[in-house]
Order: C-alpha cells, then structure tokens, then sequence
C-alpha cells in the first residue's frame, strides 16, 4: 500500500507531468482573460460584472461596469492575463525541455507574485474576500510545481 502511494507521488513529480501541469496552470491563467475582454464592451459585460460581483463576495449587484475607466481596465486586465497565460504554455513547449527547473522557478515565482500584489490589493480595496478565492485559484495553478522534478 505503501508503495503504491510512493509510486503515485513520484508520478506527479516528473518532468513529464510537469511539462503537462505548465499548460493546465496557462489555461487557469488565461481563462480570465477572455472573461475581461468581454467587459469591454456594454453588450458583453456580464461575464466580467458577474466574476468580480462573485470576487467580491457577497454577490449583491453592487459592482457594475458603467464606468468607461472599469471597461479599459477590463482590457487591460483580459490582456495581461491572456498573454501571460500564452507565455506560460510556450514556455512549456519551446522552453521547458532546454531548462525545466529554470521554467518551473520562473512560472512559479510569477504566480507567488501575482498572488501576493493581487490579494493584497484586494484586501488594502475592501475585499478580502478576493484573497480567499486567490487561494484557490493559487494552488490549482501551481500544483505539483512547488517541488522539483526528479
């Protein structure tokens, strides 16, 4: 029994499974920035109002997007994060192979970062809720890349 948990933990701690978790943390990364593109725009907002309604829990219909300011930082924010969720996932094919532990460092280090500005903003602008989910939203990007491959 033992064994076979031993087996299970070192399967998720290759270079292959790494390679693989690179592309799912890039999706997580990424996903949110289709979601504030469409806050751009008046006919497409919805998506957006409602994720930082729910992030800024409870949901209550007071974040609204009326603001011409709140849509342009909407795009800004659709293309930080979808670039920097391609960013990831070419770094998992073109990069990762000539320097694994240097990608997963760089990957790693970036989403500490972003954790660490994001939740503390969120919580220094009246909604610590925000961090909570951050939380969540950390440990499925990082998964198995706390730990080197072997």
């Amino acid at each position: 029994m033992q064994q076979v948990s031993k087996t299970a933990q070192n399967r998720f701690r290759t270079q292959q499974f790494h390679k693989f978790w690179l592309k799912v943390t890039a999706i997580v990364v990424a996903s949110f920035g289709p979601v504030f593109f469409l806050g751009t725009m008046a006919a497409t907002l919805e998506p957006a109002r409602l994720t930082l309604d729910l992030l800024s829990w409870p949901i209550d219909g007071a974040t609204t997007y009326a603001s011409p300011d709140t849509r342009f930082l909407s795009a800004l924010t659709g293309g930080f994060l979808m670039g920097w969720g391609v960013m990831i996932w070419l770094l998992s094919i073109w990069v990762y192979d000539k320097a694994p532990e240097a990608v997963r460092k760089t990957v790693l280090i970036g989403i500490l970062t972003w954790f660490v500005f994001d939740s503390s903003g969120s919580i220094a602008s009246g909604n610590p809720s925000n961090a909570l989910f951050n939380v969540l939203v950390l440990l499925l990007a990082v998964g198995p890349l706390w730990r080197p491959a072997q």
